[in-house]
């Protein structure tokens, strides 16, 4: 799905639908009322978002387990496996399992530390807890109650922010902006802040700025002419990366998030990038949900999250697992 265009503005398509944000919002405050979550033995650090769609979280959860495996901690990750068909709890294997069974995003997470998929988050966790590891980080799961986090880390697109600030199904938002920082105890803000994210957290949590790198090898692309296609979370996102990294984006074909691409689409895609002069690029992510030819016919562009100040960010993860 593709988030609509009015979800950026308080409009009037927005007004009219705020009676059904009001049910939503009064259904997952009972839905939490009513749970009672289960604490892992190990800390767990769920680190998820208020919004609808991709704000960074993978990229966050990756620096994050980075932080963890630096205090010489043992860590695995904990995913619902969004966009898969196994239901879990399974350990990922990125040799053996395709973005079909088990999403794109266990894939990238599985290179960097054991990764578990479960859509019943407890018995994913006690399966982690099984793999040994020493700390679980979760991607995703902040409107999840059934699991008690150690820690939360509340995730936001500094470009997007909050949209409108509405409650589904009149916004972006998955709960009213404040219960989610009630249950959150800091927030990454990825990008600049174009949205003024830190005004309308006003205080309340600590804020650790974070913006997205290329990884080494990215330098091929600098004046490259690329078409760059994505179906993540803000496609255009993307392509202001590749800009920054200065190629030249002569097109951006974007796609919902988890789209699926036949291997007949990737090929027009191939073909259009032929006849403008370019090279079809694409994010690890995406690249992660194509089959093997179609990966071979386009370029890939790597990044990683990286801390505008890591000391803060390395305190509080010591805290969360101490």
């Amino acid at each position: 799905m593709r988030a609509p265009d009015f979800w950026a503005v308080d409009g009037t398509q927005a007004r009219l639908l705020s009676p059904l944000s009001t049910a939503w919002t009064a259904a997952g405050r009972a839905r939490r009322w009513a749970a009672t979550p289960f604490r892992p033995a190990v800390p767990l650090i769920c680190v998820g978002n208020a919004v609808a769609g991709g704000a960074g979280k993978t990229p966050v959860a990756l620096a994050l387990a980075g932080e963890i495996k630096a205090l010489g901690l043992r860590v695995g990750f904990l995913s619902r496996g969004h966009g898969g068909y196994e239901r879990g709890p399974l350990l990922v294997d990125p040799a053996v399992h395709d973005a079909a069974a088990v999403g794109d995003e266990p894939l990238l997470l599985a290179r960097s530390a054991p990764t578990v998929i479960a859509r019943d988050r407890p018995v994913g966790a006690r399966f982690l807890e099984r793999q040994g590891v020493d700390v679980i980080v979760m991607d995703d799961g902040l409107q999840n109650p059934a699991l008690a986090p150690s820690a939360a880390l509340l995730v936001v697109d500094g470009g997007f922010g909050f949209g409108n600030g509405r409650v589904m199904p009149a916004g972006p938002l998955r709960e009213p902006l404040a219960d989610a920082l009630a249950r959150v105890d800091a927030v990454a803000l990825v990008g600049d802040d174009r949205a003024g994210v830190a005004a309308a957290i006003g205080g309340t949590r600590p804020v650790f700025r974070a913006h997205l790198e290329p990884l080494p090898g990215t330098e091929k692309f600098a004046g490259m002419r690329v078409l760059a296609f994505a179906g993540i979370g803000r496609p255009a996102k993307f392509a202001e990366t590749l800009a920054e990294a200065g190629a030249r984006v002569v097109e951006l074909e974007a796609f919902p998030d988890h789209f699926v691409w036949r291997e007949d689409e990737v090929m027009e895609m191939v073909e259009r990038a032929q006849s403008l002069g370019a090279v079809p690029v694409t994010t690890e992510k995406d690249a992660a949900r194509l089959s093997p030819a179609a990966r071979a016919m386009v370029e890939v562009f790597p990044v990683a999250l990286v801390w505008r100040d890591p000391a803060p960010v390395a305190r509080w993860v010591r805290g969360a697992v101490g």
